[in-house]
């Protein structure tokens, strides 16, 4: 009987220690849209909470020699309660490094004008150095980036490829798209690629996340969002770092949007109408027109024949032929392929990478090297592009 009430009581204690367990940061933090004068911090804590990020110069100093600055995640001037949140740094200067930590408080409970709060967590700066990151400049020499894509949630596969990289020297990575094969729940984000993608090197080196046609699925597909690319317009961006412009372009899914696959939900085509109307006007903007390079990244090939490619044919191409970019990067096909330029009616080259191999990429403001390796680091291709 004494055994019985012995077990019974640990039981119970747990239980109620497990009730009293503060909250936590389930996942992150992580880079997002980083720029010249600024970037998003984006993580998830266990429980709905209040956020801020605080931020600290790199001058040696220890993170707790003062206070530090804090920016709060707000909606309408009102601290957000959320598990998700997504921080905007601004006023940063370019080509700087920065600390971070993120912190988030519980709100136990809101009621007319009361609110409760409980214990406040944060990432680690004590026992660990906190995280850095460093803004982009339009004005440095050169740039060094790496790309994966049609992971579908291997994490085997990824580490494998993105271990190839030398973070030191990486300037930021590209999600191509499907790096899940569905957007169900936060597992199929976090457990998926994007926990191994934290470990690995996304506190302190930027993702660029490109969407594919396997992230529009699903019941979390509309909310995917709030933790990536969360506090820009769109899914679809542009940015500069170092001789290189970058544009990333949605592609929607690949099939007509009254397939039966997709129950009614989607509006793909006129989603792809509005992003062409936005990339007229990104073409002819300063920021692309007076980078050396240009980069297009797009998760589906303008060729193939199903709905999706035939779309981005008709509404982006005639766009990109005009403005001349460098070089057409995208997935989707999980195979690799090379179309130089002048073929299949793209006046520059496309490549495809396959959802085995990384796409390794430096310029300067003369010549752009492109390289792919398998998994096991060897190189398959290569492509060089000089002016």
């Amino acid at each position: 009987m004494n055994k019985k009430i012995t077990l019974l009581a640990a039981i119970t204690m747990a239980g109620t220690l497990q009730l009293m367990a503060g909250i936590k940061i389930q996942h992150g933090p992580y880079l997002q849209n980083l720029d010249e004068h600024e970037a998003t911090i984006v993580w998830v804590t266990d429980k709905p909470s209040t956020g801020w990020v605080e931020t600290a110069p790199d001058d040696g100093t220890h993170f707790y020699a003062e206070e530090r600055p804090k920016t709060f995640d707000t909606k309408i001037g009102i601290k957000n309660t959320s598990r998700v949140h997504a921080v905007k740094l601004t006023g940063l200067q370019p080509g700087t490094v920065y600390r971070y930590r993120v912190c988030s408080q519980e709100i136990t409970s809101h009621e007319g004008a009361k609110v409760t709060y409980g214990d406040i967590t944060s990432s680690d700066v004590f026992y660990k150095a906190p995280p850095t990151f460093t803004t982009n400049d339009h004005g440095k020499p050169d740039v060094k980036f790496a790309m994966v894509n049609d992971i579908h949630g291997r994490n085997d596969v990824l580490e494998d490829l993105i271990s190839q990289c030398d973070f030191d020297k990486t300037d930021l990575i590209l999600f191509n798209g499907d790096m899940a094969s569905v957007l169900d729940n936060e597992e199929h984000m976090f457990g998926g690629f994007m926990d191994k993608a934290v470990d690995m090197f996304a506190k302190e080196v930027p993702v660029y996340y490109c969407r594919g046609n396997h992230e529009t699925r699903g019941a979390m597909a509309p909310y995917m969002k709030d933790y990536f690319n969360p506090l820009i317009d769109e899914m679809y961006f542009m940015f500069r770092q170092g001789p290189v412009c970058f544009v990333v372009l949605d592609c929607g899914e690949d099939k007509p949007d009254s397939d039966v696959e997709y129950y009614g939900i989607t509006d793909y085509d006129g989603y792809r109408t509005r992003q062409a109307a936005w990339l007229k006007a990104a073409l002819q903007s300063k920021m692309y027109t007076e980078a050396p390079f240009k980069v297009v990244v797009c998760h589906m090939p303008p060729f193939g024949g199903w709905h999706g490619e035939r779309e981005i044919a008709a509404k982006f191409m005639p766009l990109l032929n005009e403005a001349k970019p460098d070089v057409y990067l995208s997935a989707h096909l999980h195979k690799n392929i090379r179309h130089d330029a002048g073929e299949d009616g793209a006046s520059f080259p496309l490549i495809v990478n396959s959802d085995k191999t990384l796409l390794k990429a430096e310029a300067d403001a003369h010549k752009m090297t492109i390289t792919i390796h398998d998994t096991s680091g060897k190189e398959i291709d290569r492509l060089a592009i000089e002016k």
